[in-house]
C-alpha cells in the first residue's frame, strides 16, 4: 500500500496517478486518508504532553512525601490517576484513527509509473516491441480444443464430469506436453539464476494482503472459509509473502526465485468464445519469477525479467509481442506492467501468456519487507514477479501454431523433454 510519506511528499502526484489508473474519488480517498492521520498525530501530540505531565508529577510526589505534605501527595497522585484515563483515551483514539487509516489505504491502488500510458482499457495498450514470424498454416487451421480431441491430448468433458467446466484433464502426449513444457520454463529460470522454490498452494489472510489480493481480488479466490485459507491465483503471493516482516541485507538482494505451481482462478463473470478450450481456466499450471531488490536496482532486474520471458518465446518459435499496458488496464498493485501476447493464426487472435511487472514499495509496505543498507538504514524493497509462463495459451498456441497434416511439430527446445521432434 502506499505510504503516508509518499502520500504527505507527492500529495498532487499520487492524486493524478490514481486518476490515471480510474480510481472513483481519488481525491476525497487521499483527503480522508490525511484528515485520519492528522487526527492520530493530535492525539499523540496531546498523548506525549500528558505523559510529560505524569513524569513531572510523579517526580515531585517523592519530595513531597519527604517534607510530610500527605494531602498534597495525595492531589498529587490523584491528579496522575485522572491523567492516565485521558491517555488511555488517547490511546483508543490514536489506535481507532491508524486502523481506519490502514483500511482505507488497503483499498487505495499503486500509483503508476511516469511512463505508463493514458488509457481506460485494453484498447489504449501500447504496443513496444513484435518478434517471431507468423505461421504459415494449412488452410482451415483446427482451433486448439479441436487438435486436442483429434490427437486425443486433452479432455475438456472429462474435467467437467471430475470437477467442473475450467479445469480440464490432459492425456498422454498432452499431459507430456505440458510436463515438458514446465521443466523447460524451470531449467531456464534456473540458468539465468533463480533459485527454485516449491512453495504451499493455500495461503491465509495474511499472505493475501501482503500482496494485494486482499481485499481487492477477494471474489476471484477460491476461500476454504472453515481453515480461512485461500487457494494461489499465481505463485507471486507464497514466493513474495517468503520475505513478510524481514530485514534483508542490501548485499544479498536482487533475491531472485522461481516456483512451478498450480493456480486457481474463480474467473467469475467469464463467458463466450473468449473463455473456450484452454483461453480461461479454473485451475492451471504456472511459472513465476520473483525478484526482491532496491529501488536503485529494480529497474534493471525489471528490464531482465523481461528479456527473460522474450527469451522463452523466442526459443518456443512464437510469433508475439510486447504491451505496455495503459492505468486503466493495470492491475491494483502494480507501477509498471508489461504483457506479452502470443498469436493464435487458428483463433486469429492474440493470447496473453505472461505479465511482468515492477510494484515499486508498494507490496513491501504491506509485506514490511525490508533492507539495511551499508549506513545501517532500514529501507523498504521494491517487489517484482511475472509469469515465465503461464501455460494454458502457450500450450493452445503451440498446438494451433504448429499444426500440419502430418501432425504437430514440436519446437528445438522442447523436443528433449518430449522426446519426439512430432506429435502424430
Amino acid at each position: 500500500m502506499l505510504t503516508i510519506k509518499q502520500i504527505l511528499d507527492n500529495k498532487e502526484a499520487v492524486i493524478r496517478g490514481l486518476e490515471k489508473k480510474h480510481f472513483a474519488g481519488a481525491r476525497e480517498t487521499i483527503e480522508q486518508v490525511l484528515a485520519l492521520d492528522n487526527k492520530r498525530k493530535e492525539a499523540q501530540a496531546q498523548l506525549d504532553n500528558l505523559l510529560s505531565q505524569v513524569k513531572t508529577i510523579s517526580k515531585s510526589i517523592g519530595g513531597m512525601m519527604k517534607e510530610g505534605k500527605k494531602e498534597e501527595a495525595a492531589a498529587a497522585k490523584q491528579q496522575v490517576a485522572e491523567i492516565k484515563e485521558q491517555t488511555k483515551e488517547l490511546e483508543e483514539s490514536m489506535k481507532t484513527a491508524l486502523d481506519e487509516r490502514t483500511q482505507i489505504l488497503y483499498t487505495i491502488p499503486n500509483v503508476p509509473y511516469d511512463e505508463v500510458p493514458e488509457g481506460r482499457d485494453a484498447s489504449d495498450n501500447v504496443v513496444v516491441k513484435e518478434g517471431g514470424k507468423l505461421i504459415d498454416l494449412p488452410e482451415n487451421p483446427l482451433p486448439h480444443w479441436e487438435l486436442a480431441k483429434k490427437y486425443n491430448l486433452i479432455d475438456f468433458d472429462l474435467g467437467v464430469k471430475i470437477t467442473g467446466a475450467g479445469f480440464p484433464v490432459y492425456i498422454g502426449q498432452g499431459a507430456r506436453l505440458q510436463r515438458a513444457l514446465i521443466n523447460f520454463f524451470l531449467d531456464e529460470a534456473r540458468a539465468a539464476g533463480y533459485t527454485e522454490i516449491m512453495p504451499p498452494t493455500v495461503v491465509n489472510a495474511a499472505s493475501g494482503y501482503g500482496t494485494g489480493q486482499l481485499p481487492d481480488k477477494e471474489g476471484q479466490m477460491y476461500h476454504c472459509e472453515e481453515d480461512d485459507l485461500y487457494l494461489i491465483p499465481t505463485a507471486e503471493v507464497p514466493v513474495t509473502n517468503i520475505y513478510r516482516d524481514e530485514i534483508l541485507d542490501e548485499k544479498d538482494l536482487p533475491i531472485k526465485n522461481c516456483a512451478y505451481t498450480e493456480c486457481f482462478r474463480r474467473e467469475a463473470g467469464s463467458y463466450g468464445k473468449d473463455v473456450r478450450g484452454l483461453n480461461r481456466l479454473h485451475e492451471f499450471s504456472k511459472i513465476e519469477i520473483v525478484r526482491i531488490d532496491t529501488p536503485e536496482h529494480s529497474k534493471q532486474s525489471h528490464q531482465e525479467m523481461l528479456d527473460h520471458v522474450e527469451g522463452l518465446l523466442r526459443k518456443l518459435e512464437l510469433p508475439y509481442h510486447i504491451l505496455l499496458l495503459c492505468g486503466g488496464d493495470m492491475s491494483f498493485t502494480s507501477s509498471v506492467c508489461y504483457d506479452f501476447e502470443v498469436y493464435s493464426e487458428a483463433q486469429k487472435r492474440w493470447l496473453e501468456v505472461s505479465s511482468v511487472s515492477n510494484f515499486d514499495t508498494y507490496q513491501a509496505n504491506r509485506l514490511q519487507c525490508r533492507y539495511r543498507n551499508a549506513d545501517k538504514k532500514i529501507n523498504l524493497c521494491h517487489t517484482l514477479n511475472g509469469s515465465a509462463l503461464a501455460l494454458p495459451r502457450i500450450l493452445a498456441a503451440l498446438l494451433e501454431n504448429f499444426q500440419a497434416p502430418e501432425g504437430i511439430r514440436i519446437p528445438k527446445a522442447l523436443q528433449p523433454y518430449m522426446g519426439t521432434d512430432m506429435i502424430k
